[in-house]
């Protein structure tokens, strides 16, 4: 792998980017691109042509699928996250999604439904608004310098998040967070080092 973190060359931010789609491909999960092109061309969408914006039940255990393949399959919190109700996943989503562009708030809020920790919260946020959240992935923080000891904490995704808008920030034109995030998952090779 190399260390792209330190890599100020945007030829090399866009090459990672660019193989996303591969190592997509090469984690062994059926479901995966399906549900990652859902998740980056469609979702944005749909959940901004809602007024005021909010995510389903099924749209949330979509995500918390999405998450689980392109990384570590926790049975367990779908189950939980497909425990809430609809109205309430609504009702959080709305209130959560209302707070944008607030750094915390949104993770914050989201966490409240059962099964949705930060980084579940942080894929709904990217989705969202991927101009100003990256989803909040553990292969992409090991390779950020500075941020602490790694943490699945709100506290933690501010610092992470911080440091990925800046770092797009000086990507420049056109670098979101959530591009940011994604070269830096397919430059760890995604779960487990896959492909590497």
């Amino acid at each position: 792998m190399k260390d792209l973190w330190i890599d100020e060359n945007p030829d090399s931010w866009q090459a990672a980017l660019d193989a996303y789609d591969d190592v997509i491909g090469r984690q062994g999960s059926k479901r995966l691109p399906s549900h990652d092109r859902w998740y980056r061309e469609e979702l944005q969408s749909t959940i901004n042509s809602r007024r005021p914006p909010f995510v389903t039940l099924d749209e949330l255990a979509k995500i918390t699928e999405w998450k689980m393949a392109r990384g570590s399959w926790r049975q367990r919190n779908l189950v939980l996250v497909r425990s809430n109700s609809p109205e309430l996943v609504e009702e959080t989503s709305r209130e959560a999604l209302s707070s944008i562009p607030d750094a915390k708030k949104p993770i914050s809020i989201l966490s409240r439904l059962s099964g949705v920790g930060p980084a579940t919260a942080s894929a709904v946020v990217a989705a969202a608004a991927p101009e100003r959240y990256p989803f909040f992935d553990d292969l992409v923080a090991e390779q950020i310098e500075g941020l602490g000891r790694m943490g699945f904490t709100s506290a933690f995704y501010g610092r992470y998040s911080e440091a990925i808008r800046d770092r797009a920030g000086r990507l420049g034109a056109g670098w979101t967070p959530a591009m940011v995030e994604r070269a830096l998952w397919a430059n760890a090779g995604g779960k487990a080092g896959v492909g590497r």
